[in-house]
């Protein structure tokens, strides 16, 4: 029930979901059972269920409203539902704070991992880049950053098929002196873990794709998905303002169209549908409030993926070794 256009769209994306050849899975719909209904065909198509639920938690209630006061509300009762064994994975486009915060204090937390992280895949000269923490910890220890580095590197091999990718420590210089006190601190940390640390990388090295996995606090994270997000407005933008200087600009604007689909298709978040939290004791993808169809069914097989390839499984071993080392 959460997000800019739920129903509707939640709805819209399990239905080309299920209808995909490579679901081999159910989908359990948990909010509003009439609501839902108006947005299914009848009778309800095999490989939906509808989990009937009396409470929403809306965009912007606070995450203590979602935890205490809501705890009959579709995003609590479903992730109750995973961790209760009844699904393998929960996935919201919904109020992303109370995602965060009911998924940690449901599910748990997975054993040695401090702080839950989330990241995203940014485009770059050599494929996508894995930005972690993209905004769920605006304050980090060292440690927290040494983690986020290990549970990265895992996501990063398992879902992307890179063997022992590159992790890199976010700083404004590359040497290991630069930097903050947590910047600082966090090298040594993460030159330690069983991960292929690559030192400090900038600002110029996302895009440049110098690692596969670039490691921050989620606050600066953040700044730097939402700088990111606005990129291709502004090639849009551009391109038009291009095109309004005059009949030849529109015909060479025209014959670059296509270009510009494939070069935006990038950095476009439907394609990966949402962002993992990872460190949870579960599977947890949180979406767009705005998300698509498109994006919704995106974040259905994103959560199937992460079942399929164990990647909790392989962070629980991950972070037992850096415990023990």
């Amino acid at each position: 029930m959460g997000g800019d256009y739920a129903p509707r769209n939640v709805v819209e994306g399990v239905l080309s979901c299920i209808r995909d050849p490579r679901c081999d899975f159910r989908v359990l719909l948990a909010g509003d059972d009439a609501e839902i209904r108006r947005h299914l065909p009848s009778p309800i198509p095999d490989g939906i269920e509808i989990l009937s639920t009396v409470e929403t938690v809306g965009m912007h209630d606070s995450v203590a409203v979602a935890m205490k006061q809501k705890r009959g509300s579709s995003m609590y009762v479903a992730l109750e539902k995973q961790r209760d064994g009844e699904v393998q994975g929960f996935v919201s486009a919904g109020n992303t704070g109370a995602v965060m915060a009911l998924s940690t204090l449901i599910l748990g937390r997975l054993p040695g991992v401090e702080r839950p992280t989330i990241g995203t895949f940014l485009p770059s000269q050599k494929g996508p880049v894995l930005l972690i923490d993209a905004g769920a910890n605006v304050d980090s220890k060292p440690s927290h950053l040494a983690q986020f580095g290990i549970m990265g590197s895992v996501f990063t091999e398992l879902m992307m098929q890179r063997p022992r990718p590159k992790v890199g420590l976010l700083n404004v210089g590359e040497e290991k002196s630069k930097g903050n006190d947590v910047s600082i601190d966090a090298w040594p940390l993460l030159d330690r873990a069983d991960i292929n640390f690559a030192g400090n990388v900038e600002g110029r090295d996302i895009l440049k794709g110098t690692v596969d996995v670039v490691v921050c606090d989620g606050f600066t994270g953040n700044i730097i998905l939402k700088f990111a997000e606005s990129f291709p407005g502004l090639l849009k933008h551009k391109f038009l303002e291009f095109a309004d200087r005059g009949p030849l600009h529109k015909i060479w604007t025209g014959l670059m169209g296509k270009t510009l689909k494939g070069m935006i298709r990038d950095w476009d978040y439907q394609e990966h549908g949402g962002v993992p939290l990872l460190g949870v004791n579960g599977i947890s993808i949180i979406g767009h409030g705005s998300s698509t169809p498109k994006a919704i069914m995106n974040m259905i097989f994103r959560a199937k993926e992460m079942l399929d390839r164990r990647v909790n499984e392989t962070i629980r071993e991950a972070m037992a070794s850096a415990t023990t080392s």
